[in-house]
């Protein structure tokens, strides 16, 4: 009788159980490459750690760090007990062949006298030197920019911050280079825009150096794009970060011993701090001079070196008639990435033989197609490294600081309440009365110099006009916008602690499950969140996103995520017409703009994005306290933009509005602002919203405004209504004739959905690659806010 096996799969495992892993195998090809580039490779363990609040996806962790994938995912991976290895061929099991040596040799000597000399070492002393920071998201990359070169980038703790490359001046001496700060990666695999980028910078632009940032807490992980970025050969140098960290666990890493087995230097740093910068930019120097690293002789087993060379002999002229480094080409042809191979021009006979010879690699072993045999190899040769180099220390089963955190922060009852609690904290604190007495005090100070200032130049003698235009259209103008600052840095400081500390990609863990129902991935989370903070780099924040479904369903939604410069608006209105409650006014529209980028996607999902939900597989970096120096770091830059944008397009719309509604159109100055310019503008349009409760010219001018800047609309408010900026809530309340609660509440929803401003619409423009998207965007969004504001409005009206 014969006994039936089960196959039993990642997905099976219960939290807390563990398994080895058989075989990787996914219905879609990009996601079965970032499995195994993630070290999801036969032979390695793998532990369930939790299984998300909403019951998908799974965390599990492997190779020292924890990972988050689907249960869909995790199906594909079969678990089992391991099998003996079968590395190769027969001929390579009795020894290596002496002819496959001698060829081997042979492209040696080929590549030093066809295609040396390429690079002149000591050319960069007579120039700008260049060096490329690299390294897998989360290994301090961006601190260490920062301490390079001075540069005041926000440094965040999560994939995909930095999406695009930054440049700074670092200074060696008397000498200076340019570093250049690439996206975070985790390969060179053309799986994301990020590593596309990344990649196509080294290999097109050839730096000086390479700094590979690793992070000595996690070196397996981390260790696998160092391998890759070996096989460029390029100078190259490894920073060992976070070796305070290293050091508090008790683990040790022998250093030399790690740099004789990679084959280049390594210099343990801490970027925080600044330790070892000096050295390591020395050593970087001195790699330049070199002009080239090789690749140690055993990073693969000897039958995929040898099939790496047999690559190498049929593409290597066609890869240096491409551009492309040959060596690098042939390991990448091997991957099967069709990026390199497009880029080659192949000939049908050599393609036929590439093919032949892919046969032979595949069928040398039982683990599976080339990407996973590729990856195994790499995976078993930073295993050797790893054992030789680093001793763990910490008692075995010890939980660390990260998992004591994540029984909390992701525990199946409390994940989600505490999520909504501490947005809600950071909502009352916020708007409270500790925020609202900061802006009053603002408001108080911007007062006074107005007052002042209009003595002074009345008393002066400066014509009423002038005086006017400085006090009620500068003044009044930016004065209102600087109110709210105190508001918005605070905003800015509760999202810096989240994204620094590591708790958004729990978060995006939490909330994948639920993002998932309308089409998205998890990771679309992050983004959608930062758009709380500002659409802008929301919006360009969703580059992270694997393919173009994903990337432009993001966007589209991402507007809906209110932001921080609305909340001027709402600190006006709530505070006026709802009083001590206007801090849970602010919180359920944050709600509802949440609730319609959900329906929007509900309804995307349907029809414009029909099919299979976008892949999930995402690191889950170890908690770390921020530092209160980056934190206040990223808040002066929100405050400085906003301080920059309050000074020049504020500034100059302040001084427009001013001239439309002091004069009318025969450039006589008026005294009632409803016969100006404005106000004859604001009249035509203005019944278009009194069906939403707030058909005013005013009202109707100052959402025009609002397209420029949202912060606008405060300003505009102020002018029209002629109200101070110290007035009081019943006051400002008094001022706007004609509004109710109910009137300013649906205003209020309109202000939340509609357009954002001019420079998140240029994003949207050219993040989206495509004017017909762009329009659709903007038409759906003053849509929503039309027919939702008018919903509020009519169904209020039924009740108040």
């Amino acid at each position: 009788m014969e006994t039936t096996v089960q196959r039993k799969t990642l997905n099976d495992l219960a939290p807390g159980q563990s398994g080895t892993i058989l075989s990787v195998g996914n219905q879609s090809g990009a996601v079965k490459r970032r499995l195994v580039d993630m070290g999801l490779t036969p032979g390695t363990q793998v532990k369930v750690n939790k299984i998300a609040p909403l019951g998908d996806p799974l965390e599990v962790s492997l190779r020292g760090y924890e990972l988050s994938l689907r249960r869909a995912d995790a199906e594909q991976i079969v678990i089992g007990q391991p099998r003996p290895r079968r590395a190769g061929g027969a001929a390579l099991q009795a020894g290596p062949d002496p002819e496959a040596a001698r060829r081997q040799l042979r492209d040696h000597e080929h590549e030093l006298e066809a295609h040396g000399g390429r690079y002149d070492a000591a050319a960069h002393d007579s120039r700008s030197m260049r060096v490329a920071l690299a390294g897998n998201p989360n290994c301090g990359k961006t601190t260490l920019f920062n301490a390079l070169t001075g540069s005041n980038q926000y440094v965040g703790n999560w994939p995909g911050v930095t999406v695009e490359k930054k440049e700074g001046t670092a200074r060696l001496g008397d000498k200076s280079m340019t570093v250049v700060d690439l996206p975070g990666i985790y390969s060179l695999s053309p799986y994301s825009m990020e590593e596309i980028v990344a990649r196509d910078f080294i290999i097109g632009e050839a730096p000086d150096c390479i700094i590979d940032i690793v992070d000595a807490t996690n070196l397996e992980r981390n260790l696998y794009l160092t391998v890759q970025l070996l096989e460029l050969e390029r100078p190259m140098v490894v920073a060992l970060n976070f070796m305070d960290e290293v050091a508090k666990r008790g683990d040790q890493i022998d250093v030399a011993r790690l740099s004789k087995e990679l084959g280049i230097p390594v210099v343990p740093i801490t970027a925080r701090t600044g330790e070892g910068l000096d050295t390591l930019l020395h050593t970087a120097h001195r790699q330049m001079h070199l002009g080239f690293t090789i690749e140690p002789d055993d990073l693969y087993d000897s039958f995929t070196h040898d099939i790496h060379h047999r690559m190498g002999e049929l593409i290597h002229d066609y890869a240096y008639a491409a551009g492309l480094p040959a060596h690098w080409a042939a390991i990448k042809l091997l991957e099967g990435d069709d990026i390199v191979a497009k880029a080659l021009k192949l000939p049908a006979r050599v393609s036929g033989l590439l093919d032949a010879v892919v046969a032979e690699y595949e069928g040398s072993s039982d683990l599976g197609d080339r990407e996973t045999l590729i990856a195994d190899s790499r995976y078993q040769y930073i295993e050797k490294v790893v054992a030789a180099s680093v001793v763990k220390g910490g008692r075995p089963g010890e939980l660390t600081f990260s998992e004591k955190v994540d029984k909390v922060v992701t525990h199946r009852l409390f994940a989600i309440p505490l999520f909504l609690l501490t947005m809600l904290l950071m909502f009352v604190v916020t708007f409270g009365p500790f925020g609202s007495w900061l802006s009053n005090g603002v408001g108080a100070a911007v007062d006074s110099l107005s007052g002042w200032l209009s003595r002074a130049l009345s008393g002066a003698g400066v014509s009423p006009v002038l005086v006017s235009l400085v006090c009620d259209g500068i003044i009044a103008g930016v004065g209102g916008v600087l109110t709210f600052l105190p508001q918005i840095a605070l905003l800015f400081f509760f999202l810096s602690f989240l994204e620094d500390s590591g708790y958004m990609s729990r978060a995006a863990f939490i909330m994948d499950r639920l993002l998932r129902r309308f089409g998205l991935s998890g990771k679309a989370f992050i983004p959608m969140l930062m758009g709380f903070g500002c659409s802008v780099p929301a919006i360009m924040g969703a580059r992270t996103m694997e393919n173009e479904k994903d990337r432009r369903m993001t966007i589209l939604l991402v507007p809906f995520m209110s932001c921080s410069a609305k909340l001027p608006v709402y600190g006006l209105l709530s505070a006026a017409f709802f009083g001590p409650y206007a801090g849970l006014v602010v919180f359920g529209l944050y709600l509802i703009g949440m609730a319609a980028g959900i329906l929007s996607g509900l309804f995307f999902k349907k029809t414009l994005f029909a099919g299979e939900p976008a892949p999930f597989v995402l690191e889950l970096p170890p908690y770390r306290l921020p530092s209160l120096s980056n934190m206040l770091t990223h808040v002066w830059q929100k405050v400085r933009g906003f301080l920059i944008k309050a000074g020049t397009l504020i500034l100059l719309m302040s001084m427009v509005l001013w001239l439309l509604q002091s004069f009318d159109f025969s450039l006589r100055m008026v005294e009632d602002a409803g016969q100006s310019m404005l106000g004859t503008l604001g009249s035509l349009i203005a019944p278009i919203f009194a069906p939403c409760g707030f058909g005013h010219w005013q009202a109707a001018v100052a959402l025009l405004t609002g397209l420029v800047a949202k912060e606008m609309v405060v300003s505009s408010l102020s002018m029209f209504y002629g109200f101070s900026l110290t007035a009081s809530s019943g006051a400002v309340a008094a001022a706007m004739a004609g509004f109710t609660p109910l009137s300013a509440f649906s205003m209020l929803v309109f202000i939340l959905l509609y357009v954002p401003c001019v420079a998140a619409v240029s994003t949207l423009f050219k993040e989206m690659n495509s004017p017909k998207w762009a329009w659709f965007s903007i038409a759906w969004q003053v849509g929503c806010a039309y027919v939702v504001s008018l919903l509020v409005y009519q169904a209020g009206s039924l009740f108040f």
